[in-house]
């Protein structure tokens, strides 16, 4: 388990000063100049460094161009489009998420889930603005999977050892279309399939890796699973509901007020988070870089 500094206490490792957040997860960069860190090799190695510590970074007051912007979040590689929200035409890969009376009633984000696991290889992270915010609400939560594989009962670590699991865009982004388009979506990403329990390519460590784009287990209908039908269906889904609801912890989370020029970075393969949907008529906006990332095992 990472034990971080009290909440009240700044870490500083080299030339950017941190402080946690919470006991899992979260740490605010205490003075820092993000179009900087874009441009110096040093200290985006720091950034780096932190994020796989804390998971989640977060800073204020970072009035920058989107064009540093992008720049910050190619550091970490490629940057993705998205294939229903498009991405800003003059600074591709970044996304505008924007929220305002005119828009239409969706329930993506106000859900626990970890971006694209829909892709074959699912975002290794994002770099995310706010534009504009709420007066008040429109919080963003983060839950380090890490910590909630770490402390499953270890029964239900060796039950869900080995198993996959399917995620779908078709079945969230797509339910709301018509047939055809929701069709051509399927065609065009195909559900991907994914292990319950994946590996941090960097660190090494297991994370739980199913969210809300998850449909179902793909290989639980086994002689050792089930005896008669009703161990697989409901069975199965049961099992994958009680693995979501871990994101829903509080221990495993931090809860991050938006203001306007603040950012958050975060690692896509070692978290979830839930954008609260709690401030109609206020009107929300935010551009985020997503980066592309590897196939999950």
């Amino acid at each position: 388990m990472t034990t971080f500094a009290p909440y009240h206490d700044s870490v500083k490792r080299g030339a950017i000063t941190a402080m946690p957040l919470t006991c899992s997860i979260g740490a605010e960069l205490v003075d820092v100049d993000l179009a900087q860190i874009a441009h110096d090799d040093a200290l985006f190695a720091e950034l780096r460094a932190l994020l796989l510590e804390y998971k989640v970074l977060f800073a204020r007051d970072q009035d920058i161009s989107r064009a540093d912007h992008v720049t910050l979040a190619q550091r970490f590689g490629p940057l993705e489009d998205h294939p229903v929200l498009g991405s800003d035409p003059d600074n591709p890969g970044l996304v505008r998420i924007y929220k305002d009376l005119d828009s239409p009633p969706e329930h993506y984000e106000n859900a626990f889930h970890c971006d694209a696991t829909w892709r074959v290889n699912p975002s290794m992270g994002s770099v995310l603005r706010c534009v504009e915010s709420p007066p008040v609400g429109g919080d963003t939560i983060w839950v380090n999977m890490v910590e909630a594989y770490r402390r499953l009962p270890e029964q239900v670590k060796e039950r869900i050892d080995g198993l996959r699991a399917r995620h779908s865009i078709e079945a969230s982004f797509g339910a709301a279309m018509s047939d055809d388009k929701r069709h051509d979506l399927a065609q065009r990403f195909p559900d991907a399939e994914h292990p319950v329990v994946r590996t941090h390519p960097e660190t090494g460590e297991p994370i739980l890796f199913v969210n809300s784009f998850t449909t179902h287990l793909v290989n639980y209908h086994t002689p050792d699973n089930v005896r008669f039908g009703a161990d697989y269906a409901p069975g199965a889904a049961e099992l994958l509901h009680y693995l979501m609801r871990q994101a829903a912890i509080p221990e495993y989370q931090v809860r991050w007020r938006w203001t306007k020029n603040s950012f958050a970075i975060w690692d896509n393969r070692s978290t979830q988070h839930y954008a609260v949907q709690d401030y109609w008529p206020a009107i929300r906006k935010m551009e985020r870089a997503g980066i592309v990332g590897d196939k999950p095992f």
